[in-house]
Parts: C-alpha cells; structure tokens; sequence
C-alpha cells in the first residue's frame, strides 16, 4: 500500500525550542514510520526579512542538525534544504501567473505585515503563500501538519493547484490538507505567564533544545509567578499553571504532585518549584542538547545528510515540473 505524502517547512530563524518539539517535531519523529515525510528547512521564506548571510547560513547548519538530533531519520525520510531544490523557484513562478493581487492582499498575515512593517512590505510577502504552496504540492503532498495561522495558506496552496488543474486541463495536483497527528495538539507554555512558548514573547519566554544547564536554571529562576496562594484550594493563577504545566512534560508525578499539594494547602516555596522544574528540564533536554553538539560540528555528516536530501526531494520535484511543464506546452526543440 503506498503511503501518503506529508510535507511540513520550518524557518531557519533560531534555534528550536521545547515547544517546536514537544508541538511539532516530535510528531514528525513518528510520522516518518507512517507516511512518505518531506522535512524541509525554508530558507527561501526567511528572506522577507532580509536576514544576514552569515547568519542565515548559521541558522539553516543549526535547525538541520536540530532535527537530526531530536530523531529525524534522513533513511526515514527526506530532509533537505529549500533553496537545493531549483525546481521550487520554478514551479513558485509559474504559479505566481496565475496568483491575483486581490487575492493575495487579503490573506491575514500579508495585512498584519502592512501593519506591523510598512517599511519593508515586499514582493516576497505579498506572495508568501505562492511559494508555501510550490513547497507543498511540487511534492503531491495530502497531509499538511499545520497550525490554526497556517490553514489560510493551505487553503490558497488548494486553491492554486486546483486553479492549474483547471485551467490546464490537468490532474497533476492533489488536493492537501490539514492533519493533527495524535489526539489533541500539545500546547507548551511559556515562561513569562502569557500563551505558548514563543520566541516572539523574548528569550527568557522559551527553554531552547540546544541551551545549557546554566542557562535553563538562569531563565528558570526569572519565571513569573505571583504573589503565592493566600487560601487553601485556590486554582493556581496562569502563570503558576504553566510551570506545573511544563512539570507535567518533564518531571516525574511524585515530583508534581509535591508542588500541586504544597500549592493546595499554601506552603509552595516558588524558589524551590523553579528550581526542581530546572533539573528536571535539564536531564530531559540533555540527550538531545548533547547530539546536537555533536552533529553540529559534524561537517561532513552535515553535508551528507543535506546532499542525500537534497537529491531525494530534488527526484520528487522534477517528476512533478515534467507533468507541470508539458501541461502548460514547455516543450524543447532539441534533445
């Protein structure tokens, strides 16, 4: 029976953080088994915001070698690099033809983006979701694993391959669309008593796969609380909830059920919860801190993975470009 294909992109903009694993990445450890999985790193997608080549390439060393170390199995699955594939430029231009200005001017992000960035609103942005849809479907892909901002962009990825199919005459794209594999979506919580973990909420909101145990116990210990439970019973404020919350991921249940019980009858020592939760996360995170150490400096192992990936996806690409060129009538006058 043949497997369906899942495509899933992360951007390299930063190292990974426990809430990319425990919400996405982890997954993706199991879904290489069960499906044909295209793990891709976007590099193309973070040039809207201009970023430094050095960093860049930086970045896209790091979130390679973070992957692989959480689990990501390159004879599993194909993991390659965005900007190795030529044929996604390709098939981004073409479907850009047929991609309206009125339609992409009012996909959510584009318009927060005209908020936020008045200053750097380019070309890129307006047809991010052009390229995110040659991403998906240059692979046939059916299952997307995304997130509730992300489905609007899938829906225009369907919309773009339908539109070719008909106006083309054509079955090249199937139709792709949003999958949560497992029962409920993992929502890690952040640091700083606000939402999920994210980067964007500063560092000391996140605990990054690749941090030291130095650095866990310093953004540990600057964790907001409150002002400590004045009756017995009382729900904990949301700020506490999150640290029994990442407790719940990490640490042992005598060990949670100590802090939930001194929280109830209103003898929590907060110093001692940061602490514990501290330790815990540390003796989780280190197999993977260490394996990341070790492939990150692993040139050569690096430069394998990337290559057999590259040449894997890049087999993918091409059968597609060959249905989608002789499709539109891109037919060559010599052999």
């Amino acid at each position: 029976m043949t497997k369906e294909i899942v495509v899933s992109g992360i951007r390299p903009t930063g190292k990974l953080h426990l809430g990319n694993y425990m919400g996405a990445v982890k997954n993706f450890v199991q879904m290489q088994h069960d499906f044909h999985c295209y793990f891709f790193i976007a590099d193309y997608h973070s040039l809207t915001t201009h970023p430094n080549p050095a960093d860049l390439h930086v970045n896209v060393r790091t979130v390679l070698a973070e992957y692989l170390a959480c689990g990501i199995n390159p004879e599993q699955c194909t993991i390659y690099v965005q900007s190795d594939l030529p044929q996604i430029p390709e098939l981004y231009m073409l479907l850009n033809m047929h991609a309206y200005k009125g339609e992409l001017e009012r996909v959510a992000s584009f318009k927060e983006k005209a908020k936020t960035q008045p200053d750097n609103l380019n070309a890129g942005l307006l047809t991010y979701p052009v390229l995110m849809a040659a991403d998906i479907i240059i692979h046939k892909a059916v299952k997307v694993p995304v997130g509730k901002d992300q489905e609007q962009h899938l829906e225009m990825a369907r919309t773009f391959g339908n539109r070719f199919n008909r106006i083309y005459q054509t079955a090249v794209f199937p139709e792709p669309f949003a999958f949560n594999y497992g029962t409920e979506l993992v929502k890690v919580p952040g640091l700083q008593g606000g939402g999920k973990m994210s980067k964007s909420d500063g560092d000391n909101n996140v605990i990054c796969l690749s941090d030291s145990p130095e650095l866990i116990r310093k953004k540990m210990s600057k964790a907001i609380t409150d002002a400590g439970p004045t009756e017995p019973n009382t729900p904990p404020s949301p700020a506490v909830q999150n640290l029994f919350d990442l407790m719940k991921m990490v640490s042992n249940h005598d060990t949670l059920k100590h802090f939930t019980d001194s929280y109830a009858n209103c003898s929590i020592r907060y110093g001692d919860l940061k602490k514990q939760l501290a330790e815990d996360m540390i003796t989780y995170l280190n197999p993977i801190r260490t394996k990341i150490e070790d492939i990150y400096n692993d040139t050569a192992y690096l430069g394998k993975v990337a290559k057999l990936g590259a040449e894997k996806a890049a087999a993918s690409a091409e059968q597609t470009m060959a249905e989608v060129r002789a499709a539109i009538g891109f037919q060559k006058f010599y052999s």
